[in-house]
């Protein structure tokens, strides 16, 4: 049979060791002061946010920052009026309405312009400022195109575009197009050649009318007087250009009959006179 009184006794002592709590009375002053804190900041969030938007609202009403003048410097072959035209900023508009860099972006699309800077001159003036490229030669590849003081070619040429550049010969079109990395590093060499020759008095720009890349991956130049194949290759064209312009005086009077001018043998000018025809058939 079951010990009853065991049980009793087990029962008593659970009782005992159980731990009375006691029920806190609910603080409702800490509650109140919480709810209001949480309501303030709730409310001059909203504040704010209205505010804000009036505030926006206001300024883009005003005619207080309504744009009267646009600003544009940098130009030498673009006008003031082009570059007005290409930012599509209408007289007028609020200042605070206009995106700056979709404006840059837009001007940046004329063939001429590097970079465009766009900035806000408080309260009613815009200023555009671009950075123009620099053409030093005019390429031949199928069209005729500017190129570039950075070796890039720019700008299919229109009428009124200058021609007093010398032509640059050899490229493939489709290469320079698809970014073709031998291209242009070779484009990059063409610039180098033209600065080395623009500071040159005795043989420079003034002297020759176009700059070939031979199949061999050489370059040649062509005088003005005569068409005269000047070789060069593809390195050294400082030296190579010292040692023409030491002998040029003499040679240029001969131009008419001379084939070619070879300056790839060190410290040597190799000269071929063309041969008369009767004597070429004999």
């Amino acid at each position: 049979m079951r010990d009853l009184k065991k049980q009793q006794k087990t029962k008593r002592k659970v009782r005992q060791n159980r731990k009375k709590t006691e029920k806190k009375p609910l603080n409702l002053r800490k509650f109140l002061h919480r709810a209001l804190r949480i309501g303030v900041a709730s409310f001059s969030g909203a504040l704010i946010v209205v505010g804000g938007f009036l505030l926006v609202q206001l300024l883009l009403a005003s005619d207080l920052f309504r744009i009267e003048q646009i600003c544009v410097q940098g130009g030498r072959h673009l006008s003031v009026e082009q570059v007005v035209a290409q930012s599509d900023i209408k007289p007028g508009v609020n200042t605070f309405s206009l995106d700056l860099d979709l404006i840059g972006r837009k001007v940046a699309e004329n063939p001429w312009v590097s970079e465009a800077k766009v900035q806000r001159i408080f309260p009613k003036q815009i200023e555009i400022q671009i950075e123009e490229r620099v053409p030093v030669a005019i390429i031949n590849l199928g069209y005729l195109y500017y190129l570039g003081n950075r070796g890039e070619v720019f700008k299919v040429l229109e009428a009124d575009d200058s021609l007093d550049f010398p032509v640059v010969t050899g490229f493939d079109y489709q290469k320079i197009e698809q970014r073709n990395q031998q291209s242009a590093e070779d484009l990059q060499q063409v610039v180098a050649l033209l600065l080395e020759l623009q500071q040159r008095e005795k043989f420079g720009l003034q002297q020759i009318s176009e700059v070939h890349r031979e199949k061999s991956g050489g370059f040649a130049l062509f005088t003005l007087e005569g068409g005269v194949k000047v070789r060069l290759g593809r390195e050294a064209f400082g030296n190579k250009l010292d040692r023409l312009e030491r002998i040029y005086a003499e040679l240029q009077p001969r131009l008419p009959i001379l084939d070619y001018i070879d300056l790839n043998v060190d410290e040597k000018v190799i000269v071929r006179i063309e041969r008369p025809k009767q004597a070429a058939k004999s």
